[in-house]
């Protein structure tokens, strides 16, 4: 059977780097879709969905307003299991995460290796192309997909966190002000997030079906150097547009795409993410170990260390022990009971 024209499978090369090209399959569902192209799409303000600050700050304030009214709503009702849905949501946010991965991996790949790092985080030709900008976006509406995450916590009455809350809210508004900001170092933030939302969606699926998972901890771990990682570009794609345009005899590499106000967005948004996930971390990873713990570890150290008596040894022991209750008064009756009354039975 022959295949279509618009698949387009080989060796891996760098314009098609794993192998099966992954933007023609895009670009001809995104067509049959919507009637255009991926990459004739623009981001106009005022024009496209949710492309201003009032439109995505309504959203946002009934979102609060939805689970925050919610969780007042649930308190005296039972809670709802939706586990069905939960898997469902959980499974499609991982692929979503997956596909946008592979097509911004796509891009990306051939512009560093062809022109450095430098031209893909700092130039628009690097950064902004016009498919990134269509991934930018849909990137950007994913983020109101993962809202419906609080819903479930409400619904189920499981706790609502200010790192959850603030956490889902804040990456909306973030992507928004990347978008309407130009900024071409978007791309860093938003592929390593994918790679982690890959992992931690995938996690939240299998532990739906019941699987239970070790390494829960290392998706909290890998959030923070993905932060850390974060603020690495932003910091010097931040540095060398303010010093290259205010203090040009400061150290810097030239110019960076981007607007102000996205770059002072992006820095305070993403260093307040670095800091609560340590706070996170450390509170929920780190506990110190009550006394009684360790007092309960250390006689199981003591217990393991402790040699298997020999069959001989054991009669020994048990024979001293009777020998010890006789002595005290506390003599067993016929059936083995104290003082010989019996025990009554459970169902009894």
């Amino acid at each position: 059977m022959e295949m279509p024209s618009w698949i387009e499978i080989g060796v891996p090369t760098l314009d098609r780097p794993f192998g099966l090209a992954a933007w023609p399959i895009f670009e001809k569902a995104y067509e049959a879709a919507l009637g255009y192209k991926p990459q004739d799409f623009r981001f106009v303000p005022g024009e496209t969905h949710l492309s201003t600050i009032k439109a995505c700050t309504t959203v946002l304030l009934s979102y609060y307003i939805l689970v925050f009214g919610g969780r007042e709503l649930m308190r005296g009702r039972e809670a709802f299991q939706l586990n069905f849905l939960f898997k469902v949501h959980n499974f499609y946010l991982t692929a979503i995460s997956f596909v946008l991965l592979v097509l911004f991996a796509e891009q990306i790949i051939p512009t560093v290796a062809r022109h450095g790092l430098f031209f893909a985080i700092c130039d628009h030709k690097g950064g902004w192309t016009d498919k990134l900008v269509i991934l930018y976006y849909m990137n950007y509406l994913t983020k109101f997909l993962e809202l419906i995450d609080t819903c479930f916590l409400f619904l189920k009455k499981k706790p609502l966190t200010f790192l959850h809350t603030y956490h889902h809210g804040a990456t909306a508004l973030l992507c928004y002000t990347q978008l309407i900001g130009n900024t071409a170092v978007s791309w860093p933030v938003i592929t390593l997030n994918l790679t982690v939302h890959v992992v931690m969606y995938w996690y939240y699926f299998q532990s739906a079906r019941g699987i239970r998972i070790w390494w829960k901890k290392y998706i909290t771990i890998m959030q923070i150097v993905q932060f850390v990682l974060d603020l690495g570009f932003i910091y010097f794609a931040s540095w060398t547009y303010f010093t290259s345009t205010y203090f040009p005899h400061l150290p810097n590499a030239g110019k960076c795409a981007g607007e102000e106000f996205a770059a002072i967005a992006g820095i305070c948004i993403i260093t307040s993410y670095l800091l609560l996930f340590i706070a996170f971390y450390l509170a929920t990873y780190k506990k110190p170990v009550p006394k009684g713990r360790r007092r309960a570890t250390s006689a199981l150290v003591e217990m393991k260390d402790e040699k298997v008596p020999t069959v001989g040894e054991a009669r020994r022991r048990l024979s001293r022990g009777q020998h010890d209750l006789h002595a005290n008064g506390f003599a067993t009756g016929a059936n083995g009971t104290p003082n010989g009354r019996a025990t009554r039975s459970r169902k009894a």
